[in-house]
């Protein structure tokens, strides 16, 4: 209670009144509760259903006889596990395979993240004209299928005397991942206040300083994108090892997973297993690098 000037008490508002009155307990429960999503609930528990159902039945069926293969429940665990489909993978020219992979996938990064970074850092501070020109134009790639362009690749690869070499895959690998990456990068160089690259300035840096100084420690979101599904597409790539190579010791995992095929049947237990072996890098890679996915792919768009 409060006292006016002419000496007549007034009552004090409750604390709690607002514009629409007092906020009661009951009130206060219904704002703070949420209604739950069940149809999302359900779609996650259907969607980790078809994740993780495909990922045991390839594991626990690795470990499997062929003949427990083909008699056994394939949804239940291995009655007898054995180890000697890892055992034929490894005698079976896996670990040739697999450096090869390794070799075409750092390669393919190395040469996209080196080419990416300073070029997407040209086109976000570059307003020119023909600089914007040329980065529209490369986004013309994200259209272009590899299916559609194999032949020039391949007629260009063999008068570049390339041909049956690991060079001969990495090449148009990281000229296909490219497009995606400009975009990317671009997108998350454009993010950058303009104060900060002011401030550089003002400091006396060059671009090259700038570049190292202040977008290589803010850009890492991007290039941890880049990296991993550039990673992705190489380590997976089919078409260009299928068509610009030839002899055994040049092949890649997706190729040498046909090894396991013949004319009188297919060694599936064996099959899994090195789809296994195969799946372990790349899986990693993304593990390690997945917190910065979705910023570096929403980077800029909210613009």
């Amino acid at each position: 209670m409060t006292i006016t000037q002419s000496g007549t008490p007034m009552a004090r508002p409750p604390a709690s009144a607002g514009p629409a009155g007092p906020v009661t307990g009951k009130r206060r429960r219904k704002v703070g509760r949420e209604k739950p999503n069940y149809l999302a609930g359900v779609l996650s528990v259907f969607w980790l259903v078809l994740v993780v159902v495909p990922l045991y039945y390839m594991v626990s069926s690795s470990f499997r006889t062929r003949q427990d293969y083909l008699r056994d429940n394939p949804l239940k665990l291995p009655s007898s596990p054995t180890f000697e489909n890892y055992e034929s993978v490894f005698t079976g020219g896996f670990g040739r395979y697999f450096l090869n992979n390794v070799i075409v996938t750092v390669g393919t990064v190395a040469i996209v993240v080196a080419l990416v970074v300073p070029a997407a850092y040209a086109v976000a501070r570059n307003p020119s004209p023909m600089v914007q020109r040329g980065f529209s134009l490369m986004l013309v790639g994200l259209a272009v299928p590899a299916q559609a362009v194999i032949i020039p690749v391949y007629l260009l690869i063999n008068q570049m005397q390339l041909y049956d070499t690991l060079l001969a895959i990495i090449l148009p690998t990281a000229a296909f991942a490219l497009p995606v990456a400009m975009l990317v990068m671009t997108n998350s160089l454009r993010d950058i206040p303009n104060e900060l690259y002011e401030a550089q300035t003002l400091d006396g840096a060059g671009a090259l300083q700038t570049l190292r100084n202040l977008v290589l420690p803010l850009a890492k979101p991007a290039i941890t994108t880049v990296t991993v599904f550039t990673a992705m597409s190489a380590w997976n790539g089919f078409l260009f090892p299928l068509v610009l190579t030839q002899s055994a010791e040049q092949r890649t995992l997706t190729l040498g997973l046909q090894t396991f095929s013949s004319q009188f049947g297919t060694n599936v237990p064996g099959l899994l297993a090195a789809i296994t072996l195969s799946l372990l890098p790349i899986f990693f890679v993304y593990l390690f690098g997945r917190r910065y996915l979705l910023g570096g792919l929403t980077a800029g768009f909210g613009k």
